[in-house]
């Protein structure tokens, strides 16, 4: 009774420690007045390069976070002291991941206050490209 105990409050201790998936992380609030005096081709140099770094952290952070859920896999079945392996939790890419949502949006709405026309990305349709491109019978969703 008491090995369950230990291996039930491990196994919580080590999904607790999982790094979340990039879906499930919020953007921070930042003001779009920081970009008040952007014209429009700044802003919109600005959002691409958010929007492509935004992506390259989005697919770094969800391969992290199907490794922490391969290692649960096996730790749960096959060898439990091994979720003391699992990293935990999500690091700076997740912090810096959050903050370039909160970028985008920012810059978003400062487009919009200056009439721009953004020709420009969003990171989730370059992530949706870079998916296709793997996976070329993955389904528009």
């Amino acid at each position: 009774m008491k090995g369950r105990i230990i291996v039930l409050a491990t196994s919580l201790l080590a999904l607790a420690g999982c790094a979340s998936h990039p879906d499930k992380i919020e953007a921070v609030y930042v003001s779009p007045l920081k970009y008040k005096d952007y014209d429009c081709e700044q802003i919109q140099m600005e959002l691409d390069s958010v929007s492509q770094r935004t992506a390259r952290l989005y697919q770094s952070l969800e391969a992290e976070a199907t490794a922490d859920q391969v290692q649960m896999g096996i730790g749960l079945l096959l060898f439990w002291p091994a979720l003391l392996a699992l990293e935990g939790g999500d690091g700076p890419q997740a912090t810096e991941y959050a903050q370039l949502k909160g970028e985008y949006r920012a810059l978003h709405e400062a487009a919009v206050k200056e009439k721009c026309t953004i020709e420009s990305k969003s990171p989730e349709q370059i992530v949706e490209e870079a998916k296709k491109k793997r996976d070329p019978e993955a389904k528009e969703g």
